[in-house]
């Protein structure tokens, strides 16, 4: 009876460690998200684009997208959208001051949608980047953003 008493215990120990460690994963990578979200917002560049940008909308979500629209002041709107599965690296163009972002992909995985295009129309294709302005970026910030980036793809594709 005591060793039936023991290996029940051990049993329930076991699968108590594994719902801990299930549900401590996604509060991680809800942080890891928020992180890059406020990181991509706090160092974004509204003055690079110009008078034609009204605003943008930059966001990280819950779900593992990237997601990037800009709004024009003559209505034209571009979507740029990828999962954070199929991320491959960062590249920075600039200095400290200023630069662009360039977030790549594995293939062509970067979803590109223009709306209401005057010149060119309705227009969706892919691309393997997607580019955002920054300004005010520490080296030790934008390895801090890479290091973040690969250890969230690595478990959203452990969690997949």
């Amino acid at each position: 009876m005591k060793k039936f008493t023991l290996n029940l215990r051990i049993c329930l120990c076991a699968l108590s460690c594994v719902i801990f460690m299930a549900f401590s994963t996604q509060v991680v990578l809800d942080e890891e998200f928020a992180y890059l979200q406020k990181k991509l917002c706090e160092h974004y560049d509204s003055s690079r684009e110009g008078k034609e940008i009204k605003r943008y909308e930059l966001n990280v979500t819950n779900s593992g997208f990237c997601r990037y629209r800009r709004y024009f002041s003559n209505g034209k709107v571009e979507y740029f959208s990828f999962n954070l599965i199929k991320f491959s690296g960062i590249d920075y163009y600039g200095t400290d001051k200023s630069g662009h972002l360039f977030l790549r992909t594995k293939g062509e995985d970067v979803i590109v949608q223009t709306y209401n295009d005057k010149k060119g129309g309705d227009i969706d294709s892919m691309a393997c980047y997607m580019t955002i302005p920054m300004k005010d970026i520490e080296p030790q910030d934008l390895s801090d953003l890479s290091d973040r980036l690969v250890k969230m793809n690595a478990q959203l594709l452990a969690q997949k």
